[in-house]
């Protein structure tokens, strides 16, 4: 493809679009919580980069870096609409990271899925804010524009965001990759082998089990509290849903359990760990949501 009327002429921004096209993916993602919508922004971007002359333009990766963010904060506000009736409990779509990844991603803390629950929680302008200043380092005069506010006011959003983001980080602070793997493999076995026992102990006696099936799969629609009471909803899953494999992947830059059946994807599986037991196990069964995986 040979590109008209960009910064330094015919056929250089393609080049430089595939050099920054995992900035403008990873912002969309980081709003969203949505591979597929993220893909949407990031094909927007390019039509619009691709048609735009940029030849005064100094600083290109922010450059599309906010009209990525522009894009996604008028989808992120109607998303908030829709999530409001949404069936069950909702958790964001799994980005395969790593080798299993289709395509250069930005990987660190805030593409994990405890990360974007906790972004949920924000309001758009604190998503937007946070993310475009904590993350991908933006003045707040670039995000005051996305915003359509002044730059001091943008400046709060990402304070208050901040604010909110360490405490919940607080409470449930990020295990070592190490740790994760170990405490995954353990519960692939435990749950492979039937174990109930073995369940239980590597459960956290608090612990939540999050399921999302968007309505379109018959899960529970509530979250399930308690190790005990997990181990025995997860191990009746099963025998009921015996899987063909088990495969350990990485998710968000965390390992994570796909779960396959009849050679199709069944569940994604991702877990927060807390003082060395699993304290949260969240499965996406939304067919929507993880036929990209």
């Amino acid at each position: 493809m040979t590109v008209t009327g960009m910064a330094g002429g015919p056929g250089v921004l393609e080049a430089e679009w595939e050099m920054h096209r995992p900035a403008v993916f990873g912002v969309a993602y980081r709003l969203l919580g949505s591979v597929a919508d993220a893909e949407d922004v990031a094909q927007d971007v390019w039509l619009r980069a691709a048609g735009a002359d940029l030849r005064s333009i100094g600083d290109l990766r922010a450059w599309l870096v906010t009209v990525a963010a522009r894009r996604s904060y008028d989808v992120l506000k109607s998303a908030r609409v829709r999530r409001e009736t949404y069936v069950g409990p909702w958790l964001p779509e799994p980005l395969l990271t790593g080798p299993d990844a289709s395509e250069a991603v930005l990987v660190d803390e805030s593409v994990g899925s405890a990360m974007l629950l906790i972004m949920e929680e924000l309001s758009p302008p604190e998503r937007v804010a946070f993310v475009l200043h904590d993350v991908f380092g933006l003045e707040f005069t670039r995000i005051a524009e996305v915003l359509g506010t002044s730059a001091p006011t943008a400046r709060q959003h990402a304070s208050r965001a901040r604010r909110r983001v360490a405490k919940a980080r607080q409470s449930t602070p990020q295990a070592p990759r190490g740790e994760q793997e170990r405490l995954l493999a353990a519960f692939r076995a435990a749950y492979e082998a039937g174990d109930m026992a073995g369940l239980v102990r590597l459960l956290h006696p608090e612990a939540v089990y999050v399921t999302d099936g968007g309505g379109r799969v018959n899960t529970a629609r509530k979250l399930v509290h308690g190790s005990a009471r997990i181990a025995m909803v997860m191990a009746h899953v099963g025998r009921r849903w015996r899987p063909d494999r088990i495969d350990v992947v990485e998710v968000g830059g965390e390992p994570a359990l796909v779960h396959r059946r009849d050679g199709r994807v069944f569940s994604v599986d991702t877990v927060q760990i807390k003082d060395g037991m699993i304290a949260a196990y969240r499965r996406l069964l939304n067919p929507e949501k993880i036929a990209h995986v």
